[in-house]
């Protein structure tokens, strides 16, 4: 089964918690209390996504967490790519996979280029369009995305 982790679901809350917040920094405190997550959870996965270079945080009495670009820039592979990596379904489809069959495999093509329409559709996903309660995500155009990551026009 393809699965995030809770954390990167949980990544996702706190960024989209952020994105919220247009008066300017949260505190992590802030963010555990309004996503009703556990403080050292949302310290945990600040800490990950600023390094990321997701999130900024300012130090002092004033300091906190925001967002470091808007929502609509920061995309669903961003944040996965920040949380648990970038995505691979099988091993020949990670940028460091060594897998000891692919030189026998006859499927291992067809799974990257799977790999790369999932990609594209993350990529095409905004944290903005992540955080909208009501208004549904634009369908994928699924055979186009299967053409463009195999090269055909």
């Amino acid at each position: 089964m393809l699965r995030m982790s809770k954390l990167t679901d949980y990544g996702t809350m706190v960024l989209a918690q952020l994105a919220a917040n247009e008066t300017g920094l949260s505190t992590a405190s802030q963010v555990a209390d309004a996503t009703h997550l556990r403080q050292p959870t949302v310290s945990k996965l600040l800490k990950s996504l600023v390094h990321a270079g997701l999130v900024v945080s300012t130090r002092g009495v004033q300091g906190g967490y925001a967002l470091a670009r808007s929502a609509d820039e920061i995309s669903a592979a961003q944040i996965i790519d920040a949380l648990e990596g970038p995505v691979a379904i099988t091993e020949c489809s990670s940028a460091d996979g060594g897998c000891g069959l692919e030189s026998f495999c006859r499927v291992g093509m067809a799974w990257q280029r799977i790999n790369r329409s999932i990609r594209k559709a993350l990529e095409h996903v905004t944290l903005a369009d992540l955080q909208r309660r009501r208004e549904p995500l634009p369908p994928p155009n699924l055979r186009e995305g299967l053409r463009e990551a195999s090269g055909a026009r």
